[in-house]
Order: structure tokens, then sequence, then C-alpha cells
């Protein structure tokens, strides 16, 4: 008997129909003999719907208030699929992430879990239950609902496992695993049977929606263990997340390929290139809650340098408007230019430790096909590049096939 967590995304909680359909499967589980905890999102489209009835009422939603509304969406599905359980024959008692006290802090939307309460749920689950969660949500201290941010029902599947010591965290979503790139642009795409922890947590930091970033960071901090699987069907195992490579067998040297159209650039230009500029730049960006993804300082020339970065296409206006009314004139800065038409595209490879010569091919492909690379970022196992948003499709294509990602046997 095992202590197996589930987590069912939108799609696969869409209506009535699939809901019975995951109520199903974690009988099939329950029959077994394993404990199931279930996390469920709220029904595909439901929190885009909530977030425009926000919107249509405040044009710009009190943070706290917003949470309040779009969490009702996982409340919902909580209810309907422990009703589906209960109706299937098995026992079922649903939680909201207040009940489970899913204890964050204090940043609406955008919430981090500090701590889990599990004593609720090991009763119930002793008591041969299936415990229903509501991913996505939590509570402060104050006792006001908090929500994790999007994808945050993976995040929540995950902290669930880590705090239950779960055998297994299994996040069923509508692809069947982990790809070498998304099928949908690359036909030949292959499911990867194994990929590791730090190759999956670059490829969902650079822009993979089969999970949320965060989400794999709670797992390698803790340990869980993840496996991905399509909720439509059950002809393989899916994708399994290790923590180890294993010495017996020789990695490929780039496991997959990941893309981001939410990106966007920002330049400030003839900033002057003294001790501390960068804090003056990107610490009132972090005041004000954006993140930051790529950074490129150039060369000093005369005193005077380009310093630019990219964050996540919303917050795109908002950290135009500090650059351009406090950052600028504070540090004299020549020049405020943005570019929303970007994207990111990442090799990911634990291969690359022991491979030379990966970004000059990247680069030499890319430049084949008349794509121009507009920022680099390196690390051990991975090469990003920032191009314009209309190569993405080509850059992608014509990189899966240099490093011949098609074959099962490509090294």
């Amino acid at each position: 008997m095992a202590l197996i967590v589930q987590k069912y995304g939108g799609t696969s909680v869409a209506n009535p129909e699939r809901i019975r359909k995951v109520a199903e499967r974690v009988a099939r589980f329950h029959q077994q003999g394993h404990q199931i905890v279930v996390v469920v999102s709220a029904m595909s489209g439901e929190t885009d719907k909530l977030i425009r009835l926000a919107k249509e009422v405040q044009a710009v939603p009190d943070p706290r208030e917003l949470d309040v509304v779009i969490a009702t969406g996982e409340q919902v599905t909580i209810g309907l699929t422990a009703m589906a359980l209960i109706a299937a024959g098995v026992p079922a008692v649903s939680y909201t992430g207040a009940q489970v006290r899913i204890l964050t802090d204090e940043s609406h939307t955008k919430a981090r879990i500090l701590e889990i309460d599990q004593h609720n749920m090991r009763a119930d689950l002793d008591a041969g239950k299936v415990v229903v969660v509501a991913g996505f949500q939590g509570v402060n201290e104050h006792g006001a609902i908090t929500t994790l941010g999007r994808g945050g029902s993976d995040t929540t599947g995950v902290a669930l496992a880590a705090a239950l010591n779960a055998d297994e965290c299994q996040i069923y979503t509508d692809v069947d695993g982990v790809y070498t790139t998304d099928p949908r642009v690359v036909p030949e795409a292959r499911r990867l049977e194994t990929v590791t922890f730090e190759e999956m947590l670059e490829m969902a930091s650079m822009g993979s929606k089969v999970l949320q970033i965060r989400s794999v960071e709670f797992a390698g901090k803790y340990k869980v263990k993840l496996r991905v699987l399509s909720s439509f069907e059950d002809k393989n195992d899916g994708t399994l997340i290790t923590f180890e490579e294993d010495p017996n067998m020789e990695k490929p040297i780039i496991s997959g390929i990941a893309f981001n159209r939410d990106e966007a650039k920002l330049s400030l230009l003839g900033v002057p290139d003294r001790p501390g500029i960068a804090f003056a730049i990107l610490g009132p960006i972090g005041e004000a809650n954006i993140d930051v993804d790529m950074i490129i300082q150039n060369t000093s020339v005369d005193g005077l340098t380009d310093f630019s970065f990219t964050v996540h296409r919303n917050e795109f206006a908002k950290a135009m408007e500090i650059l351009d009314a406090k950052i600028k004139p504070e540090i004299q800065a020549r020049e405020v230019r943005g570019d929303n038409k970007i994207c990111k595209v990442s090799l990911v490879g634990v291969g690359m430790r022991t491979h030379a010569g990966v970004a000059s091919k990247m680069f030499s492909t890319l430049a084949h096909e008349g794509i121009n690379i507009q920022m680099i970022s390196t690390s051990e196992i991975k090469t990003s590049v920032v191009i314009d948003e209309k190569y993405m499709e080509l850059a992608v294509r014509s990189l899966h096939r240099a490093f011949e990602l098609d074959s099962p046997g490509a090294v």
C-alpha cells in the first residue's frame, strides 16, 4: 500500500463527465489499497472567467478580494469530485486550502506556502477516505484566503506530497509526459521516459508548460518523487522526474528544447557605469514584485553602458512605467526602450556538462535560418537565447532537427 498524491489540472476536470472519469481512476487506485489525496484545479477556463468578472467590477481588482473571488473555482471542483467519488462507492471528503490550513505568506495572488497542517488529512486517510483538496489556494495567518499564482495547483500537489511524505506525486494533465519539445510545434517530438530534476527545473523555468516551476523547486527541496501522466489515457507510465542520474546510462547531450512566448525585453541606454547601478535599476523593479529573468549589461564606453533585462509580458507595462517615470531620471539614463514581441528558446540537457560545442552549434543553426540573437544566457546544463517572436517556431524546429531529438538514440 502506498500513499499517493494525484493532481488533476483544469482540462482533466473540465466538465462533469471528465470529473467522473477522474473519480473512476482514483477509485481503481483506492481499490488496490492505496491511500489517495486528490488535488484539483478549477474547471478549464473558470479562473479566467472569474478574473474577467472581477475586472468588470474593478478595473484593477484589489488583490485580497481578487483572491476571494478566484479561489471559488477550485471550491466548486473539490465538491463535485468528492460527490463523483461517493457516487462511485468511494468514501471521500473535500477540503479547501483554508480547511486543510495550508498556511501561506501575505502576498495575495502570488502567495508562498509556509507550512501545512496534515492532522485532519491523516485521520481521514487512515479511516479509508479519499481526501480531495483544492489546489492553488491557502490562507494567511490572519485567516484571509490567498492564492499561489497561475499553475499553483501543481505546487499544492507537491507540497502536500512533501508534508505527507507520500510515495509519489502524480501530475495528471492533457499530455502523457514530458516531451523533447512541444509536439504542437514539432510533431516529431518524443516523450521522455525519465528526466532529471535539474533538467525539469530548467525546462520549467525556460517556458515548458508541463509543470509549474515552483512545483519543481518544491519537489527538489523536499525530494518528492514526481511523475507526469495523461488523465485521458493509460497507454504508458508517463515521465518520471528523477533526482539522480543513472551512472550506467550515457545521457543525450540535449534532453529537450523549451520556449517561452511570454517574455518582454526592457533596455536602458546611456546608463552611467558606476558601482551600484544594477541595484539602482533592478531594486525598484523588485520592490514592485516584478520578477526579472535574463539580464545583460554591455561593456562601458566613455563611462556609459546599456542595461537590458527581461520580464513576464504581463509585467511589461508596469516595468516600463517604473523605468520611464522613476529610474531613468534618477540615474540620468539617456533612453528607455521596450519590446514585447520577443521569445526565449532554450536547449536543456545534463549531457552539456561533458560535451563542448553545444552553444556554437545552436548559434550556427539559428544563423543558417537567418534568425538574429538579441540576448544569450547560459548555465551548466542550458543555453538560452532571446529572439524575435515571429521566428520562434522556425527556431525550435531547426534546433530539434539539428540536435536529432526525433531519434531515440540521439546523443
